[in-house]
């Protein structure tokens, strides 16, 4: 009985997406660009963190976002802040490629940005394979998904460059146990970079702006300074 060749294609087609995905990083590492990768389950609060975080550093840096959806929902929020944001339509795909955000590249001034906030399609599984050429990969998990998510999806959080559990001011109502996540994310990604915060009444973030305040200016400092930790999807 022959084989199905599954593996070799499917091999092709990550070869294809890395190569692309190196070309987007070349192009926002020449223009001085720092990129995130934000992934998350749907409601997790990708939006909601990238809304705090444009209300907190745009009047000292320039932002810019891609959002990869099939409605302008988050944009049309985003937008209202007055920063450049696009939208790549998904066509109901479960995750953004590399393919998809060098098509909105040429839709971006990148010489006039600074930090480039790239929000993936809410899915805890598909992202997790697809490099993008962002700088960084950001997952967001909260607190009323619960404790066990690390366990239920490894790669994830293996290749998180940065984790933040948000909702932490459900932490009072909600059965979680915190010691139980962060051992489940620390056997899978040891010393990973980690911010308990709210989006809703903005406890912990501002841990989580000087974090992307020290990448961006290490990325303006020159390829020396810029963050070592690279892109692992």
């Amino acid at each position: 009985m022959t084989r199905p060749r599954k593996v070799e294609v499917q091999e092709q087609i990550m070869s294809a997406n890395d190569a692309l995905a190196a070309d987007v990083r070349a192009r926002l590492d020449a223009a001085g660009v720092f990129a995130i990768n934000l992934m998350a389950s749907p409601g997790a609060g990708k939006t909601s963190l990238i809304l705090r975080t444009v209300e907190a550093l745009k009047d000292e840096m320039r932002l810019a976002a891609v959002d990869g959806d099939v409605v302008p929902v988050d944009v049309e929020k985003i937008a209202v802040h007055g920063i450049p944001v696009e939208l790549i339509n998904t066509g109901g795909n479960c995750h953004l490629d590399a393919n998809m955000v060098i098509s909105a590249l040429p839709r971006l001034d990148l010489e006039a940005i600074d930090l480039l906030l790239v929000e993936n399609v809410g899915n805890l599984i598909c992202p997790a394979s697809f490099k993008l050429g962002t700088h960084a990969n950001i997952v967001i998990a909260s607190v009323p998904e619960g404790d066990d998510k690390p366990y239920k999806y490894p790669a994830m959080f293996r290749g998180a460059d940065v984790l933040l559990l948000n909702k932490i001011d459900y932490l009072a109502v909600q059965e979680f146990d915190v010691e139980y996540f962060r051992r489940g994310v620390e056997a899978l990604n040891e010393g990973l970079t980690f911010f308990p915060v709210s989006c809703r009444t903005g406890e912990g973030l501002e841990a989580w702006y000087n974090w992307l305040r020290e990448q961006v200016r290490r990325k303006k400092a020159g390829p020396a300074a810029t963050l070592q930790a690279t892109e692992r999807r």
